[in-house]
């Protein structure tokens, strides 16, 4: 059974609520602040935390309970999203997870998620062997590994996966992530993975583990899991491709913008044209993890990007659409010797019945290019599910579309070289003639040989900024 409880309810949890919640393990446990405190966790007496509570969002953005928890949970927006997360360390704990979520329940109203999970029991029996502290939310460290176990049916980038994330990549291990079958991922989980040495360690009855996003077997060896048989990894029969996705599809998009650094530059411009292009309406919400709950606002992203700036630090977010059109990106803001840069990843799903506006692409570009600052975009199509999770089995790479190369890249390159940078096929040349972009066309997202094609455009202009 999952160890993660969900709250949902009506009406904001109160201190006294919350202190009723956390009575589930009656008066011998103990109560510590953890994340500048943003986390309540329930400890024994020797310190070993058994439930981590976060503190409660607030969910203004539709459509976020159905897309994390799946459409039977009942929860109408707006609503108050409390999670406990107990470790695995100790049998009971789970079920002491459940208590807290079932009182706050029970005081407020509303669900608790997993649904069988919920009560209001006092759990008493919780011994467990007293472990050498982790991070919170790590399940097992070791030197080479921080080993996550999830048992939610969609394993999102949550605020503790986000922040065990950032622990992981400080202290270079690789964070090894176990779920049963069944499990899928969330779009911005899935980049988090592609963000640093990861592997996503799927259970299977006939090999024991595979990594869900290349099938490899894996086995657990010198404190991490790793492939059986390096120099040929064998795949597992459950990583096969499976049916009931057919003819739907996702496009992608890489959008790299770089701003002056001005006191008056507003961002989430860029994303919000090509949100608007490709799907007819601007994001939805935003957040700095999933759930997303803030409804979209481009001022509030600037002045968070502003104040972390100050800090020198990074900025990463999550924007999402309206529950009826599959749409979702991540956003990683820097102040860099460049200027102010957005990375932003876009995708949008599609389903078998749908067109997908590729045509729309080459007229996006040069509204980005004009107006939004563009450095390079790069469009790509898969065949993969609509709902844009990633499952644990083969679904085909993305093929590229479209490359785009901004204004003053194209300056800077020289334009004579940029054009020439495809032998066969000229680019289309975007805005103002004295200062323009070039927009270079792929293919139509059927034939793999646009990677060389993609390839053959990287090499000509990494060529030319070396000579330089």
């Amino acid at each position: 059974m999952t160890q993660d409880v969900i709250a949902l309810t009506p009406q904001m949890p109160d201190p006294k609520t919350l202190l009723a919640g956390l009575l589930a393990g009656g008066p011998d446990l103990l109560v510590n602040r953890a994340c500048d405190g943003s986390v309540a966790q329930l400890c024994t007496a020797a310190g070993q935390a058994l439930v981590s509570l976060e503190a409660p969002r607030y969910l203004q953005v539709p459509g976020e309970v159905a897309r994390l928890l799946g459409p039977d949970v009942r929860a109408e927006s707006p609503v108050w999203w409390t999670e406990a997360r107990a470790t695995t360390a100790v049998e009971e704990a789970g079920r002491l997870a459940g208590s807290v979520a079932g009182r706050l329940v029970a005081v407020l109203g509303g669900a608790v998620w997993p649904r069988e999970a919920g009560h209001t029991d006092v759990v008493t029996d919780l011994a467990g062997a007293v472990t050498e502290a982790a991070p919170m939310g790590v399940d097992m460290l070791t030197d080479k590994a921080a080993v996550v176990i999830q048992g939610r049916p969609v394993v999102a980038a949550t605020t503790w996966l986000t922040d065990v994330v950032s622990n992981t990549a400080r202290t270079g291990r690789e964070l090894n992530l176990v779920t049963p079958p069944g499990v899928r991922l969330t779009f911005p989980a899935r980049t988090l993975l592609d963000g640093l040495p990861s592997r996503w360690v799927v259970r299977d009855p006939e090999c024991g583990y595979y990594d869900g996003l290349s099938g490899a077997v894996l086995h657990w060896s010198g404190g991490r899991f790793t492939p059986v048989g390096d120099s040929s990894p064998r795949i597992a029969d459950a990583f096969r491709p499976r049916p009931g996705t057919e003819g739907e599809r996702q496009l992608l998009l890489s959008i790299r913008t770089i701003h002056p650094a001005e006191e008056r530059l507003v961002l989430g411009g860029a994303l919000e044209q090509a949100w608007h292009t490709l799907t007819g309406s601007p994001p939805a919400g935003w957040a700095t993890a999933e759930p997303i709950n803030v409804p979209w606002s481009p001022r509030q992203l600037t002045d968070l990007a502003r104040t972390r700036a100050q800090r020198s630090l990074p900025t990463w977010t999550v924007a999402v659409g309206a529950p009826d059109r599959p749409a979702i990106a991540t956003v990683r803001t820097a102040r860099t010797q460049a200027g102010v840069e957005e990375h932003i990843t876009l995708a949008i799903g599609h389903g078998a019945d749908q067109s997908t506006p590729v045509d729309a692409l080459t007229g996006l570009a040069e509204s980005l290019a004009t107006g939004y600052n563009l450095a390079t975009m790069v469009s790509q199509l898969r065949a993969a599910r609509a709902d844009l999770t990633t499952p644990a089995h083969y679904e085909p790479p993305p093929i590229p579309l479209s490359f785009t190369l901004g204004p003053d890249a194209v300056a800077d390159l020289g334009l004579d070289h940029a054009r020439k940078a495809l032998a066969d096929t000229a680019p289309a040349q975007l805005g103002p003639a004295a200062r323009p972009a070039l927009h270079y066309v792929l293919g139509d997202g059927t034939d793999p040989a646009a990677w060389e094609r993609l390839q053959q455009i990287n090499d000509h202009t990494n060529c030319v900024q070396q000579k330089d």
